[in-house]
């Protein structure tokens, strides 16, 4: 019964033994978090079994297997191994993100025993066309909390025997990856100790269902990728996407079970952006269309068949929608509070599903009331009294999209009857005033963003739009505005630039080895003290303001950790990340050959920038459209 490995936990270490079964209950109920080519597991009910029901379990014939279990469970105790001893066992089936076992299912007895901090595991492999199980005898391991009343306490990995191991990196990982990437992650989530904020993924959903449906969508809709037409990551929007088509593809048929329908549910997508969410819904047979202020490039490429439609989206009875099933809100911004809402308004059948990210009030942005919850967890709790108020029974879960703000609520049925409507309408109409009146003279700026819109490339709302029957919401504009430093004018962007990159080449303490000044450093901080309020306050409109404008400007600085350099081409790494071309058109002049006192450390057929207005070439890319002061 050798031991494989062993982590040890700081002296002072205050969670354990708890946080030792808080780390196990993750591994058990989310081995995907490690094990990336997992999608998740299920697991059973918890069962007390003693040594008779252990001898049934392992179908033991074997009388040496079975005292080897035995004496295993016990930790190698031998004189426990003959009392009586009990333990919590349950099963869990592994769900590969590809199925590669045919109809075999993987499986595992857990085995518990809270008094000596052990947990067992026994794999085995189901047959269930031929009606058989089969032990993984060589693949039995155990996790051991030891040290307890001792000063330091230790996380242990021990297996039944020390060969005959199988592995096959799914179900049936690797003794080294078990030791080196399992064990200390369970001691580190062991010595945190940390409860979650939120549920687990997919808490509301059968894991196994979701996994080979999204398989399907993900192998059909890849091709996207290839073919987007925006300026945004095409993986991450594309995939995610995928992923929540999925979630609602299988809540939308666990909902037609548990209710006898056969109709598919129709949906409306509120605040749509790229329309992608909306197309594939559609292909897969659930009636719906998607709603946007302002139309994306892509959109012409989904066909008749998916319907988007360019209009600016205000909570008034025009947009109210009697005859939808569900109302989605992914990622829907200032709209996300109000999607309840409209809901509610619409009909007593109507559902919805919202996805926040950006932290948005009815009338202007979200103000924090509370410093013991993280910003994120006291919005989606906003977001849930906003949909207690309007009436539903609210259900949170967490997506498994790649985005930190995966947290969903479903308003899937009412806590009122249907004769009640009006009383609640007037709770709805006190609630949504009452947030205006806390909300102060912030409800009367209307929420405008610093940022633009982090969700979709939507642009940041002008306040130009008169008010809604709301009175007080005010839609974004349909005219996207560039906040990247990108348009600024381009003898502004050069007076800050010579002025930052004078300041730095002033600091001798930069002179290189070869004679060539390269400066010194300034912190960001340091670098805003050099400029005039009047520039900073230009800058302090733009998405990341003067950080941006330095980052902009790559081929003069080097901006690492909130720190400014003087960017040297010579080095090796510089070199590599712009590799010259033979050939290649120069279409900017080169900065240091114009302006550093000792010009451009680079030769001229060394260096991808011109070197005088004879070696520039006119750029093919659009001009863009400059803003003026």
């Amino acid at each position: 019964m050798p031991k494989l490995a062993e982590v040890k936990f700081a002296p002072d270490c205050q969670s354990l033994p708890e946080g030792f079964w808080s780390a196990v209950e993750v591994w058990l109920k989310k081995p995907h978090v490690v094990n990336k080519r997992l999608c998740g597991a299920t697991e059973t009910e918890s069962r007390d079994v003693d040594a008779e029901d252990l001898g049934t379990l392992l179908d033991a014939g074997d009388a040496d297997l079975l005292r080897d279990v035995s004496l295993f469970l016990c930790g190698g105790d031998s004189a426990s191994h003959q009392e009586h001893r009990s333990w919590s066992s349950s099963v869990r089936t592994f769900i590969p993100k590809v199925n590669s076992y045919g109809g075999k299912r993987q499986k595992e007895v857990v085995l518990k025993d809270s008094n000596r901090h052990l947990v067992t595991f026994l794999p085995f492999e189901e047959d269930a066309a031929a009606g058989k199980a089969s032990f993984k005898k060589g693949n039995i391991y155990q996790l051991r909390l030891c040290g307890h009343g001792s000063e330091q306490w230790t996380l242990e990995l021990h297996t039944l025997t020390s060969d005959g191991w199988f592995a096959d990196g799914v179900a049936y990982p690797k003794l080294r990856w078990l030791s080196s990437e399992l064990l200390p992650k369970l001691a580190r989530w062991a010595a945190e100790c940390r409860a979650g904020e939120f549920r687990s993924t997919l808490s509301l959903l059968p894991v196994e269902k979701y996994s080979l449906t999204y398989q399907q969508l993900k192998d059909k809709y890849k091709s996207m990728v290839q073919v987007w037409p925006e300026v945004t990551d095409p993986e991450k929007f594309v995939f995610e996407d995928v992923a929540i088509a999925t979630y609602l593809l299988v809540l939308w048929a666990e909902e037609r079970a548990v209710k006898s329908l056969t109709a598919p549910q129709s949906f409306v997508d509120l605040g749509c952006g790229n329309g992608l969410l909306v197309h594939i819904l559609t292909n897969e047979g659930h009636p719906g269309k998607g709603i946007d202020v302002r139309r994306r490039k892509i959109w012409d490429m989904y066909g008749p068949q998916t319907l988007l439609e360019e209009k600016a989206i205000t909570p008034s009875e025009s947009f109210l929608f009697p005859g939808t099933d569900w109302l989605i809100g992914n990622h829907s911004d200032e709209l996300t509070p109000w999607i309840p809402v409209i809901a509610a308004r619409s009909s007593y059948s109507c559902r919805f599903f919202v996805l926040p990210c950006c932290f948005f009030d009815f009338y202007a942005k979200y103000q924090r009331r509370q410093c013991k919850k993280s910003q994120y967890k006291e919005y989606i709790d906003f977001i849930a009294e906003v949909s207690r108020v309007c009436g539903f029974d609210t259900e949170e879960d967490c997506l498994r999209i790649p985005s930190t703000k995966r947290v969903c609520l479903v308003g899937t049925s009412r806590s009122y009857e249907q004769s009640e409507e009006p009383e609640l309408e007037q709770r709805r109409a006190r609630y949504i005033q009452s947030r205006r009146a806390s909300a102060g003279p912030a409800a009367q700026r209307s929420g405008v963003r610093k940022n633009g819109d982090c969700c979709h490339g939507s642009p940041e709302r002008d306040g130009t739009s008169g008010s809604a029957l709301e009175n007080g919401f005010q839609p974004r504009s349909a005219v996207e505005t560039v906040r990247n430093c990108a348009a600024l004018p381009r003898d502004f962007v050069d007076r800050v630039v010579l002025k930052v990159a004078t300041a730095l080449l002033g600091m001798s303490e930069g002179t290189s080895a070869g004679g060539w000044n390269k400066g010194g450093s300034l912190s960001v901080r340091e670098v805003a003290a050099l400029l005039e309020q009047e520039t900073l306050q230009l800058l302090k409109k733009e998405c990341g303001g003067l950080q941006t404008l330095l980052k902009n400007n790559h081929q003069v600085f080097k901006v690492e950790a909130g720190t400014v350099y003087i960017r040297d081409w010579r080095d090796k790494a510089e070199s590599q990340r712009r590799p010259t071309v033979p050939g290649a058109l120069k279409t900017r002049l080169c900065w240091f050959h114009g302006h550093h006192p000792q010009g451009c450390p680079l030769q001229e057929h060394n260096c991808t920038f011109a070197h005088g207005e004879d070696d520039l070439r006119p750029s093919t890319r659009p001009l863009k459209k400059l803003k003026s002061f």
